[in-house]
């Protein structure tokens, strides 16, 4: 089994790019948000807000797509250690499920605040 402790950065990141392929290629709500991100850059291209704006809805939108790896990653290995159904697994991968909802939450807040700002700087 290979591990990536000291391994070269490119080697890194190719473990890397296979969780990041594996997950977008099992994962319905993965592959939604990713698609939602990229429209978002769409967005956020055609209405050039300030930078600011762009750090903070690619900050919020990277947030979402991170709790969403971790959660997948979670639940792979809670299955895989303890396939049957248990009380608190359970719980363990419905904390990882609120954390992608809280960063959800979070990354909708900031494109409202961003939506207002816009409204307000077109008055």
């Amino acid at each position: 089994m290979s591990t990536s402790k000291n391994q070269s950065l490119f080697a890194r990141l190719r473990f890397a790019r296979a969780g990041l392929t594996h997950a977008v290629a099992t994962e319905h709500s993965l592959r939604f948000q990713v698609a939602v991100f990229a429209a978002v850059l769409i967005v956020l291209a055609v209405l050039r807000p300030e930078p600011i704006w762009w750090g903070l809805v690619l900050l919020a939108s990277g947030a979402v797509i991170a709790a969403e790896l971790f959660n997948t990653a979670i639940e792979l290995l809670a299955d895989h250690l303890h396939p049957e159904t248990h009380a608190s697994i359970r719980i363990v991968k419905d904390c990882a499920a609120g954390a992608v909802l809280i960063a959800s939450i979070t990354a909708v807040a900031v494109g409202a605040a961003l939506a207002m700002h816009i409204y307000l700087s077109w008055q």
